[in-house]
């Protein structure tokens, strides 16, 4: 079902919201820029959490847009 839903991204049967495409460009910029807010090199595993957070941000909103287009695909 998600590569169907990937598809339809990709073909535009399926427009994703403006906020899921901040999030998405927002954590992998946040993954590869250096600058962190609990650095991995002070705290060690435990500055791993920051990144953890944005990514499951980023999940939520994916998640969401799937049930969206699920739902799109129902006859009413």
């Amino acid at each position: 079902m998600w590569w169907s839903f990937l598809k339809a991204i990709k073909t535009r049967e399926h427009r994703v919201a403006p906020t899921t495409w901040v999030a998405a460009v927002a954590a992998l910029v946040y993954t590869v820029v250096p600058i962190d807010l609990i650095p991995e090199l002070v705290l060690g595993p435990l500055g791993l959490v920051d990144d953890v957070g944005i990514w499951g941000i980023f999940a939520v909103l994916i998640v969401r847009e799937q049930r969206r287009w699920q739902a799109s695909l129902r006859p009413e």
